[in-house]
């Protein structure tokens, strides 16, 4: 959630013409923010349902769980876009301020024990909702069976999502507080305090790994790298087919689908996973096998590595002289912070990625069933109905009305698909929200209002340290991915955790969203490449094929030619 900066009086924010909204009596009193974070683009009616119903409620559950003085997270799907607004508890000014300093005593109490939770508590309860829900194929139940599958899914998904918000809160908290207590120390800013905090591996780094380590399988044989050097990726599966060796990588590309192919390009069940459409992983093949050995991510890491252990040596060395109590306090919140930062990835690739990954893969095959018995048009027309919907078309398949239903929606995201959303509806809150680990969390995580452009000139804030200059390439979608060549800056709206390979070839990183806690900045600093995030319109104002010039630590993009 942005900060942005409130008038003295609560303000009506007008409508724009072409967007108008209908709010609930008292939402308008709200102030609802666009979440570009996740959801840059429109999202289909199921989708929309997912984030209003799953996540609105896990993050609720999380305010209430941590004492927040947060009543609840709202959001609305409006014209397609989503939007989320925090309600706030009721009560005086004194009383919400006595609210903020027991949420923050009890969430800085489990950042205290954050790897021992994730390790006891939530990774073990997170499997087990992803065990119980692989152990049934939905291929393989009736009607009635889908029913109660998706009814069950339900129930694990708001779980899974209440743990989400669990371990989000105090995980990005930690290293938050972590960068503020390392500025007041040591009188610093910009990432300096991340340089104590990067080179550990993540499930998310680990995925890199594994598709490098398949790369240089790929190169000990001359037909497998023929064919992904020269094939389209759409291609190569078949053209592998045709040699013996071609069909053994292709059992090693199996067993790393089987193992992080529960991911997909953005954040939904609308996108197919990379187990059912592989190409963007062997997007990331075809760039990998054609880089030198030197480019080994393990690489990289073991030089961050390095650097995190003479950043840590050096912060010590200054906290020499220091009373024992501020030392101490370095410690706890430095260890905390370097297990936060990789659980800011890690509960990603469980609960973000492969939960979601499953549900898709039950709505895939309850697609499949209704557009067979002709109910809906096509497969893909699941995601345009409610979920109490899709229940009833399974309870009874002659229903047709759905077919109206699916086409008025598509009409109506079409009709709005070229207007431009409005950041923020509702109403400005009177006056800044008050300092405190939460606020200071949402302005890193989300990014604050970038300063204005000058001509030639993109401004966001630092993500990674670092000055590249290279060709734009700027990708909508990781679809368009395949226009990313090696040494190229990679300019985008934002990126989700299977972007990260791409970091792999980039040689800077910009987005239009995010703050130095967004995930694009956290994997350009694992990945070592400079990033300028939250540039607001950079997709708008760099164009594909520009000469650029990315300058990290101060969050400068200068555009030097076509």
């Amino acid at each position: 959630m942005t900060v942005p900066e409130a008038a003295s009086a609560a303000q009506p924010i007008p409508l724009p013409a072409d967007f108008q909204v209908y709010f609930e009596p008292g939402e308008d009193r709200l102030l609802w923010e666009r979440e570009r974070t996740h959801f840059p683009a429109q999202v289909t009616t199921l989708d929309g349902e997912l984030v209003a119903a799953v996540i609105a409620h896990g993050m609720t559950h999380a305010m209430r769980h941590y004492e927040a003085p947060i009543d609840r997270m709202a959001v609305r799907i409006l014209h397609g876009y989503v939007y989320q607004a925090m309600a706030p508890a009721d009560g005086s000014p004194e009383e919400l301020a006595a609210k903020g300093r027991r949420a923050e005593a009890k969430v800085m109490e489990v950042v205290e024990r954050l790897g021992e939770q994730w390790e006891q508590g939530w990774l073990p309860e997170i499997r087990s909702h992803l065990t119980a829900m692989e152990a049934i194929d939905p291929r393989a139940a009736s009607e009635a069976g889908l029913i109660a599958m998706l009814d069950d899914f339900d129930a694990r998904m708001r779980r899974l999502w209440e743990i989400h918000f669990e371990i989000v809160v105090p995980a990005y908290i930690a290293v938050s507080e972590f960068d503020e207590l390392y500025r007041e120390l040591f009188e610093a800013d910009g990432a300096d305090a991340y340089r104590l905090l990067h080179g550990f591996p993540t499930k998310t780094f680990e995925v890199g790994q594994d598709l490098w380590r398949l790369s240089r399988l790929a190169l000990r044989s001359p037909a497998v790298t023929t064919v992904l050097e020269t094939a389209a990726a759409v291609d190569v599966p078949a053209r592998l087919e045709a040699s013996a060796a071609g069909r053994a990588f292709l059992t090693d590309l199996s067993r790393h689908l089987a193992e992080y192919g529960h991911r997909t390009t953005t954040w939904g069940v609308s996108t197919p996973s990379f187990i059912e459409d592989p190409r963007p992983v062997l997007k990331v093949l075809k760039d990998y096998v054609g880089q030198p050995d030197g480019a080994d991510p393990s690489r990289e890491l073991e030089r961050l590595v390095r650097d995190r252990e003479a950043a840590v040596a050096e912060a010590r060395e200054r906290l020499q002289g220091y009373p024992a109590p501020v030392v101490a306090q370095f410690e706890a919140m430095l260890e905390a912070a370097q297990v936060g930062l990789r659980l800011t990835e890690d509960h990603g690739f469980w609960i973000d990625s492969y939960a979601v990954s499953l549900l898709r893969e039950l709505l895939s095959e309850i697609g499949q069933r209704l557009a067979a018995a002709a109910v809906i048009p096509h497969p893909d027309d699941v995601l345009m109905l409610r979920g109490d919907e899709v229940r009833e078309a399974l309870a009874d398949m002659t229903r047709s009305e759905m077919h109206a239903r699916v086409r008025e929606r598509r009409m109506h995201m079409t009709r709005y698909r070229d207007v431009e959303p409005p950041a923020m509806l509702g109403t400005m809150p009177p006056g800044p929200p008050p300092e405190s680990p939460f606020t200071r969390l949402g302005a890193k995580f989300s990014g604050v209002p970038a300063p204005p452009d000058e001509p030639g000139v993109v401004r966001g804030a630092s993500g990674s340290g670092g000055t590249a200059t290279g060709v734009a390439r700027v990708v909508r979608s990781l679809a368009e991915a395949a226009r990313l060549k090696p040494g190229e800056v990679l300019v985008a709206e934002t990126t989700a955790p299977p972007w990260t390979p791409l970091f792999g070839v980039a040689a800077a990183v910009v987005t239009d969203i995010g703050g130095i806690l967004s995930h694009s900045a956290v994997v350009a600093r694992e990945y070592g490449i400079p990033a300028v995030v939250g540039a607001d319109r950079a997709t708008a104002a760099i164009a594909d094929g520009d000469v650029v010039v990315v300058d990290g630590d101060a969050g400068i993009v200068r555009i030097v030619g076509p």
